[in-house]
């Protein structure tokens, strides 16, 4: 280990995070060093724009980040796209003896249904990363609808709902960006569907995250218990993980609890496939068509001919992110992760010398935060198995911080990102509220370059 001195981690995400440190916990001679390079001038990926503003305990995960991005051996440099626009992967594999790609996946999937496109049909993504400050969200969302419906059961889709039926007053204590925050105030919706294909036993929320929607002041949470006894598992939950048990649970209780007439409401929607989103003569969304399915013996669902409207003029589609290729590196559009053996990224089948990938763009968007952990781990096992080969390949002696930067573009060190944090503290004093995220590109640079932070 004491051979390799200079990687670059791509990506300041859980993923890259959890890289470096398992770099750092093999460093025995402490001469390695690891420039962590992210595309935003802020660190933390999705832990920071992924994460609903409500959730402070998982929110708190940045601090352990911070932590490993602190460490001496570690430099910060944000604002450095990669690929597209950026330093080449090509530019980067001559300034670094390895470069370990974690670049999460993007995009969202779609739907593949007639009307997808149609105005107010967005994806959750596009709406989380506004309420989260992202710098690159857009907006327009028809926040003056009454009903949404929500396409899917799993995390996202349940924060998506809670964000939508819940109170400002709630909401203010986060550090959601203002306008956001005013333009939810002034428009929460009265009714939210959340829908599945599938049944109840095979929804990917966890039991905390199901559970909060039962305890939003002023909300209904409503469960139709003929959807639920459609699943043969619900009846018969013997066999399922403790967690499904748990959710099966806690649905069953809502199915049975009285309607108490509340102003807002989040539907659950259990076997109904959607099948198009429709519109009116404006173009806009007025309604979803499902078809009604049933189990089918193996784990998954058919359609039964039968069909099912609902109403609402706002549809968000919550069914998984995809990994996007980014130019210079390979990519399996199939899967959308780069080519890979444990780690190491495959040119024409070949292991790439000095070239890594892990998190999503590794393995495809599974599982939770922690999960990139022991994905990291082994990432890094095959990057320290190839340290003799790797410290014999020829990087300049030179920094390489000033070739990381374009044309008319800074890299923003960790001090830049303290000067951001330090002005979302001094925003969030002149509204009374606690730190408030700023969420466009020209504030977030100005407080990178503020008097001491450059």
């Amino acid at each position: 280990m004491s051979a390799l001195r200079r990687v670059a981690v791509v990506g300041s995400g859980p993923s890259g995070v959890y890289t470096v440190q398992a770099l750092l916990e093999r460093d025995r001679s402490g001469a390695l060093a690891v420039d962590v390079l992210d595309r935003l001038p802020c660190p933390y990926g999705l832990v920071r724009y992924g994460v609903a503003p409500d959730h402070e305990k998982i929110k708190s995960l940045q601090h352990t980040l911070r932590g490993v991005l602190e460490d001496p051996r570690v430099r910060f440099v944000g604002n450095v796209p990669v690929g597209g626009g950026g330093i080449a992967p090509e530019e980067l594999r001559g300034l670094y003896q390895a470069v370990v790609y974690c670049v999460g996946a993007a995009a969202d999937r779609r739907l593949g249904i007639p009307g997808e496109d149609l105005a107010g049909s967005v994806s959750a993504t596009e709406f989380v990363s506004w309420y989260s400050g992202h710098p690159d969200a857009g907006g327009g969302f028809p926040l003056d609808a009454g009903s949404a419906v929500v396409l899917g059961v799993g995390n996202v889709a349940v924060d998506v709902a809670r964000i939508l039926v819940r109170g400002a007053a709630e909401l203010r204590g986060t550090d959601m960006p203002q306008a956001p925050l005013d333009a939810l105030a002034r428009t929460a919706a009265r009714r939210v569907h959340v829908v599945g294909r599938r049944g109840p036993s095979q929804a990917k929320f966890t039991t905390k995250e199901l559970r909060e929607l039962g305890t939003l002041p002023g909300v209904d949470t409503v469960v139709r218990e003929a959807e639920l006894l459609r699943d043969p598992r619900y009846a018969d939950p013997a066999g399922l993980p403790a967690p499904v048990r748990r959710n099966l649970a806690v649905l069953g209780d809502w199915a049975r609890r009285p309607d108490t007439g509340a102003a807002r409401r989040v539907d659950l929607r259990f076997f109904l496939r959607p099948v198009a989103v429709l519109g009116t003569a404006a173009g806009a969304v007025r309604a979803v068509r499902f078809e009604r399915t049933a189990p089918d013996g193996e784990g998954g669902v058919r359609g039964t001919g039968r069909f099912h409207e609902i109403e609402a003029r706002w549809v968000l589609r919550s069914v998984g992110y995809r990994g996007v290729p980014l130019p210079g590196l390979p990519f399996d559009a199939a899967t959308g992760t780069v080519p890979h053996e444990r780690g190491r990224v495959l040119r024409d089948g070949v292991p790439a010398p000095g070239e890594y990938v892990a998190g999503w763009i590794k393995r495809g968007p599974t599982g939770v935060i922690g999960s990139n952990r022991p994905c990291a781990k082994e990432t890094v096992a095959s990057l320290l198995a190839d340290a003799d080969a790797l410290a014999a390949r020829p990087v300049p002696e030179a920094d390489p911080l000033p070739r990381l930067g374009g044309e008319g573009r800074t890299p923003v060190p960790w001090s830049g990102w303290l000067g951001i944090e330090a002005a979302e503290a001094e925003l969030g004093r002149t509204l009374a509220r606690t730190s408030v995220k700023i969420s466009d590109w020209p504030g977030l640079l100005r407080a990178a370059r503020a008097s001491g932070h450059s």
